[in-house]
């Protein structure tokens, strides 16, 4: 009797394993996400769509290193949908990317914003749209922002979870995960799409990309967004100044002669990089 006791819970063990196992196997694509929440990944791209942006964005860039990259897409809910690399294999992007993607993805729709009519009546009269790289100056210390990159940890759990040679494809174990994080340089943009009202815009997500400068990050995402079709923020709110590109990366920092960051007239200023691109280059957003 005593040996059933002990071999019993091992039993048990060895089927919730099993379980697990076949968890680990390739499930239709959003099936990940926690109960309790709306299948909205089943609107946004699938990892294919992600990988074939990626790949054609970076063909159309020309700054930065000429890296290959990652990217993540998160619903509003910040749940991950999908993750993806450009390269020929995991291997041919920096490791460290993966999460660093996926980061600012998480960043960018945590603090973009619905139009009032899109959200109910509520927040912004034309809504809000902050790319982390907008977030680079402001939360520099004696920033408006200072601190808020400590504000909202990566969750470890989901981000090293699973089989590493599922990562980046349509059953990385991200999918379905909420990997929380802030990022505060180029690379993160909300995703908007046309609202049933006409002439709004609604924020459904956000894009993070990794693997290059920062500011290449940053081009390549909005290349990116513009492919994917999910760029209608025309008359959303932003800082850039610009009302074609309200959420671009903003160079207006002018460096210190003592060293350190410098200082950015307009508070949501960005480094520029090695081999810097030319802004004006990039699409205009969307109606």
């Amino acid at each position: 009797m005593l040996r059933r006791r002990l071999f019993a819970p091992a039993a048990i063990l060895l089927i919730g394993a099993g379980s697990l196992v076949a968890q680990e196997g390739p499930p239709p694509f959003g099936d990940h996400l926690p109960p309790g929440h709306s299948n909205s990944c089943q609107n946004l791209p699938d990892s294919t769509a992600l990988k074939n942006a990626l790949v054609t964005a970076i063909a159309a860039e020309a700054s930065g290193l000429k890296n290959q990259m990652w990217g993540t897409i998160v619903d509003r809910d910040g749940i991950v949908c999908a993750v993806a690399f450009s390269g020929v294999n995991r291997g041919a992007e920096w490791p460290g990317s993966r999460i660093i993607s996926a980061q600012k993805a998480n960043t960018a729709n945590d603090f973009s914003l619905d139009s009032s009519s899109s959200s109910g009546g509520f927040g912004q009269a034309n809504g809000l749209a902050l790319s982390t790289a907008n977030l680079y100056s402001a939360v520099q210390p004696g920033g408006s922002l200072y601190g808020l990159q400590a504000s909202n940890p990566v969750s470890t759990e989901a981000a090293y979870r699973g089989p590493s040679a599922n990562y980046g494809t349509a059953h990385d174990p991200l999918v379905g995960q909420k990997i929380g994080g802030v990022n505060v340089f180029g690379g993160g943009l909300g995703l908007y799409t046309k609202s049933q009202t006409p002439g709004q815009q609604a924020i459904v997500g956000g894009l993070g990309v990794s693997g290059d400068t920062s500011c290449t990050d940053h081009d390549i995402a909005w290349r990116v967004r513009s492919i994917l079709g999910l760029d209608h923020l025309l008359g959303v709110g932003g800082v850039s100044g610009d009302p074609n590109r309200p959420d671009n990366i903003i160079y207006d920092i002018t460096p210190n002669p003592n060293g350190g960051t410098g200082n950015s007239k307009g508070g949501f200023g960005h480094p520029t990089c090695i081999n810097t691109g030319d802004q004006t280059k990039l699409p205009a957003v969307q109606k």
